[in-house]
């Protein structure tokens, strides 16, 4: 792909368009992806979450947008830290996620977020999506948070 099409394809979105998206509500991300999500299991560092997959979270190939995969680990992960009693979740300071399989619009699909150590200063929790019906897991996250410390001063 020549240089031209990279940069129109990076900017298709059209100067019309601005006005729709800066009038979109702050921090309008996390409800857009999570919209459906269903707590089936909460309990100190586990969280358990199913979910139909909407057609607005899709990509061009029709399965599960690999950012809204990456978004879903952020949010669940967040979440099963306040689970153990921590007060905040803090930032992040390292996100991964390995895709394995993909996941279509209407299917069901599991969120899994265990945590796997709560210090004082950092979070690691794991999350995991999977298939609901079959189990084949369909992408594994791990979140490291930094948690602020309070001052003593």
């Amino acid at each position: 792909m020549d240089l031209d099409s990279v940069k129109r394809f990076l900017e298709k979105g059209s100067p019309n368009d601005s006005s729709v998206i800066d009038s979109m509500p702050y921090r309008f991300f996390e409800p857009f992806v999570i919209q459906g999500l269903k707590v089936d299991l909460i309990e100190p560092g586990h969280i358990i979450c199913s979910m139909k997959i909407p057609t607005r979270l899709l990509n061009s190939g029709n399965s599960l947008h690999g950012g809204a995969t990456a978004m879903l680990v952020d949010v669940v992960g967040s979440a099963v830290i306040y689970t153990v009693g921590a007060p905040m979740t803090g930032v992040s300071v390292e996100i991964n996620v390995s895709y394995m399989d993909a996941a279509y619009a209407g299917e069901e699909i599991e969120i899994e977020s265990k945590a796997l150590r709560i210090g004082k200063a950092i979070a690691v929790v794991s999350v995991e999506l999977r298939k609901r019906k079959t189990g084949k897991i369909i992408a594994q996250g791990r979140h490291t948070k930094y948690l602020a410390v309070s001052s003593k001063l």
